[in-house]
């Protein structure tokens, strides 16, 4: 069965342009190593919450924009396997391809696929 990552990040909306490049490197490198798709999506009609949202999950500020994006997986399995070859591939280190927002605001999770419609 399929499984899929998801995060949401706060992103400095002056850094779209370097966003989308690493989006765009990131999403070849994840693809070689097995991903199936992937999709990141900037915020455009992303309300303020009263009690929960995803601006106040990432902590956004006036000059971010919301964030979101998922990967499909064949399987969790395919995942659990790569996850530790992308994380030490040299194309994906912060001196080679530094992250445009700040990553201690992101939100993230593994999830099975129970609807596919």
């Amino acid at each position: 069965m399929s499984y899929v990552d998801g995060f949401v990040v706060a992103v400095p909306t002056a850094n779209k342009a370097m966003y989308k490049e690493v989006a765009e490197i990131s999403a070849q490198v994840f693809k070689e190593h097995g991903v199936l798709r992937v999709v990141e999506c900037w915020g455009d009609d992303v309300p303020d919450g009263e009690l929960t949202s995803f601006r106040k999950a990432v902590q956004v500020r006036d000059d971010e924009t919301v964030c979101f994006a998922w990967m499909l997986w064949p399987s969790k399995e395919a995942r659990n396997t790569a996850m530790p070859k992308l994380m030490k591939d040299p194309r994906l280190q912060p001196d080679q391809l530094p992250m445009p927002f700040d990553g201690n605001r992101m939100i993230y999770g593994g999830f099975k696929v129970f609807v596919d419609v």
